[in-house]
């Protein structure tokens, strides 16, 4: 009996989740029509609702914005726009931070999650996955090599000192921001979006090994 039950719970779990977060994004897509004048409103139009719409009229909007961003024009446009927001203050500080992680996750280059790291944070003997947000050195980089009297890495590639995103689980928007040196690193060799599904489950989902031979632990 346990068994089956088990078996169960194996099949409705996952169905049932997937159904949570369907039924969030499509009410979290109903609700950005808010922003729209009430009788402008697709149920309104129509006079009468139909559930679902608004989610994917939603991408539809999004598609078409991402459309049109994308060319010249969008890109002064966005330019103007962030510059525009970063001159008030209060709303600033939320929305740069918020683009600067949205830009983290979605978007590739210097700026977005580039390779998997363990790290032992936040102290000795333990041990959590860490992603590097950026190989650019800076202010911060210079005074800690100052303080440990190195020189300044002319390797742009391969930096002494790394930059990382440790994130929490299971919400890995959230985290810490860490400057460390590279030599207390182990880079791993998994995804960035296996990493991710690994921190999201809290362990639960473990990426395979790749076929290479691990450092010895030693050495680290």
């Amino acid at each position: 009996m346990r068994t089956k039950v088990v078996a169960g719970l194996l099949f409705w779990i996952p169905v049932g989740g997937t159904v949570l977060i369907i039924n969030f994004l499509f009410d979290l897509f109903d609700g950005l029509w808010i922003l729209v004048p009430y009788e402008y409103q697709p149920e309104q139009l129509l006079g009468y609702q139909v559930p679902g719409l608004s989610f994917f009229l939603s991408v539809i909007v999004i598609y078409l914005t991402g459309h049109l961003v994308s060319n010249y024009f969008g890109n002064q446009f966005i330019s103007l726009w962030d510059k525009l927001l970063n001159k008030i203050p209060g709303i600033r500080l939320f929305y740069r931070s918020i683009k600067q992680m949205t830009e983290a996750i979605f978007v590739s280059g210097e700026t977005s999650f580039q390779k998997v790291f363990l790290v032992e944070y936040p102290r000795k003997g333990l041990w959590t996955v860490a992603f590097e947000t950026s190989s650019l050195q800076g202010e911060p980089h210079g005074h800690i090599m100052n303080k440990e009297g190195e020189s300044v890495s002319k390797d742009k590639n391969n930096p002494a000192y790394v930059n990382l995103f440790v994130p929490t689980t299971p919400n890995p928007t959230s985290g810490y921001f860490v400057v460390t040196h590279r030599s207390s690193l182990v880079e791993l060799q998994m995804s960035v979006d296996d990493a991710l599904k690994m921190i999201v489950s809290g362990g639960i989902f473990v990426p395979k090994t790749p076929n290479q031979e691990i450092p010895n632990s030693g050495s680290h």
